[in-house]
């Protein structure tokens, strides 16, 4: 592998970052929006799930009422 100095370096980085398509502001936005949601939805799954291994273990162990 050929080494590259730092300047044709920088020159490849800069053809890179021409290519990139960058989303609009509203695409980041309803990104965001959609990764909260399912960051929720995901929290409330694992809470329940949770929540039934627990009283599981519970019940096989008799440890609780």
């Amino acid at each position: 592998m050929a080494k590259t100095g730092p300047v044709q370096f920088y020159r490849q980085v800069r053809q890179e970052i021409a290519k990139v398509t960058w989303p609009s502001r509203k695409e980041t936005g309803v990104t965001t929006i959609m990764v909260f949601i399912f960051v929720v939805l995901m929290a409330i799954f694992f809470l329940i799930v949770d929540q039934i291994i627990g009283w599981v273990v519970r019940l096989i162990l008799g440890l609780g009422g």
